[in-house]
């Protein structure tokens, strides 16, 4: 089993006999994904750390995506509680990079591959992930991208 799930389990039951519900079902709910996640396919395997991280980033993302949704809804008591999930989880996450730290690594991407127009988005995409290294959003990126590439 990985370190991550691991320590995310130990969380969930430290969280549990202090009754802490919020935790507990955020907690439950990442379990229950990463779960998903190791049955997809055609067999039954263990997840690695990184694998778990993406499932986590991918859960992180639903929870800021809904609050949004709530929010625009008027549905402010839903929206925090989506809020405060999202929380519970970006403890798991590595740091987030700023908006200058973003610039710059992919400024940096983009002058090592030579990606100059609109033809190349796709390698500059995959370029400035690489740099990126899971520590921004995808959106984050391409939007950066995007602007470096004057698209």
């Amino acid at each position: 089993m990985s370190t991550l799930k691991d320590r995310l389990t130990a969380d969930m039951r430290t969280a549990l006999k202090a009754r802490d519900e919020l935790t507990t079902s955020t907690l439950r709910m990442a379990l229950a994904a990463v779960g998903t996640a190791e049955v997809a396919g055609k067999a039954k395997r263990e997840l690695t750390d990184d694998e778990v991280l993406a499932v986590l980033t991918k859960q992180a993302k639903k929870r800021r995506e809904a609050a949004t949704a709530f929010a625009d809804a008027g549905r402010t008591e839903q929206a925090a509680k989506e809020t405060a999930e999202g929380e519970v989880l970006d403890r798991y996450l590595p740091k987030q990079l700023s908006d200058a730290e973003v610039t710059e690594l992919v400024a940096g991407a983009l002058a090592a591959g030579g990606f100059t127009g609109k033809a190349q988005m796709g390698p500059a995409m995959k370029a400035a992930q690489a740099a990126v290294a899971g520590q921004a959003e995808g959106g984050r990126v391409a939007a950066e991208v995007r602007r470096q590439l004057g698209l």
